[in-house]
């Protein structure tokens, strides 16, 4: 197995960047990209797209805008348990062309993946597509050119990609998540190279910020264990009550995470665009009363399933003769975000026993 890429950045000079891996094994790195993304690919190190190498002048620009120590542990990541360091963190970030104001944001990101409640080794090995999702809220995301209005989660630019990206190599390098060897994922997602990186839209949203109601005010993270994305269309509700019942049985699908008896719980992320949360506002001024409608939809009747399926660990979602995404409202996951195209809400099924996560940014 190809060992994870501990970069350590040392020196540069003209014949190129002098590196140290955490095998204490030194190595010519070439300043130019092509040759570099060429040499780290044939190391294992590389997710397929050009790598920007990390200089000593890079990596300490990164360390400068973190505002800590270079060895400071951050985390350790699984399935490797490869210690996270801000040096190491800072040399990945290089690497996917973030930018440097960006590594107080990328270090909370990895810091409330490494939260026991996110589980972050079953997600990191198994079978399913999940991959972290990072929700940003608060000021930093004009400064980082976060989107959050039109294709908020794919297709704006900005500096989403570059963060997403950054994560996404820690995980390969650091944590040492490898396909087909400590990662067993069936299919995959593209959200596995360029992460899921977007921001709320908090100055037109009826509720208060997502991060704000979780107990983190301000600048802030919250990372999610996604299955992708899915899109919820309508085009003929009028009134917020019977739009925010549709939305909810959107939700719910056979084949989800949360219907599956081996999920112990689970939670499930909607993303309202602002006309449809003006309108669903109107019929339901409290956040709290929102999420109760759409657990409430996001149910299935226990007849539609096989016979067999309604046993084991879904009864814990059983409610009556119908069986729940999530085991209460508060799993239930609320934004505002998207453009003002309306008709389209979005939603990100959770993979299932993993708790999303909020953290403040230092």
């Amino acid at each position: 197995m190809t060992s994870p890429a501990r970069i350590i950045d040392r020196s540069c000079g003209p014949s190129g960047c002098e590196v140290d891996w955490l095998t204490s094994e030194r190595h010519q790195a070439d300043d130019d990209v092509v040759r570099f993304t060429r040499w780290a690919a044939e190391r294992g190190w590389g997710d397929g797209l050009p790598l920007v190498p990390p200089t000593e002048g890079r990596v300490r620009a990164f360390l400068a805008r973190s505002g800590r120590f270079p060895d400071e542990v951050v985390a350790e990541l699984p399935p490797l348990r490869g210690e996270c360091t801000v040096e190491k963190i800072a040399i990945n970030a290089v690497m996917a062309g973030a930018d440097p104001a960006a590594m107080p944001l990328i270090i909370a990101a990895i810091e409330a993946m490494a939260r026991p409640e996110f589980n972050l080794a079953a997600l990191n090995a198994t079978t399913g597509s999940v991959v972290p999702a990072v929700v940003v809220n608060g000021p930093v995301r004009d400064e980082l050119g976060i989107p959050y209005d039109v294709s908020c989660v794919g297709g704006a630019g900005g500096g989403a990609p570059s963060i997403g990206r950054a994560i996404r190599l820690v995980m390969r390098n650091l944590a040492g998540q490898e396909a087909g060897v400590t990662s067993q994922s069936v299919f995959g997602t593209p959200g596995r190279v360029a992460g899921i990186v977007f921001g709320e839209w908090e100055e037109v949203s009826p509720w208060a910020p997502l991060a704000q109601r979780r107990g983190v005010p301000g600048n802030a993270v919250t990372v999610y264990g996604a299955m992708g994305t899915t899109n919820i269309c309508d085009m003929i509700a009028d009134d917020g009550r019977s739009l925010l019942e549709f939305v909810g049985k959107g939700l719910a699908y056979h084949g989800a995470n949360g219907a599956l008896p081996s999920s112990a719980f689970c939670e499930v992320f909607v993303a309202l665009n602002p006309v449809w949360a003006k309108m669903i506002a109107a019929s339901y001024p409290a956040i709290e009363d929102v999420q109760r409608v759409l657990w409430e939809a996001a149910s299935l009747p226990v007849r539609s399933f096989p016979p067999g399926y309604d046993a084991g660990l879904v009864l814990s979602r059983r409610h009556g003769d119908r069986v729940h995404i999530a085991q209460s409202p508060r799993d239930v996951i609320v934004a505002v975000c998207g453009g003002m195209g309306n008709l389209h809400a979005l939603s990100m099924p959770s993979w299932g026993d993993t708790r999303s996560v909020t953290a403040g940014i230092r």
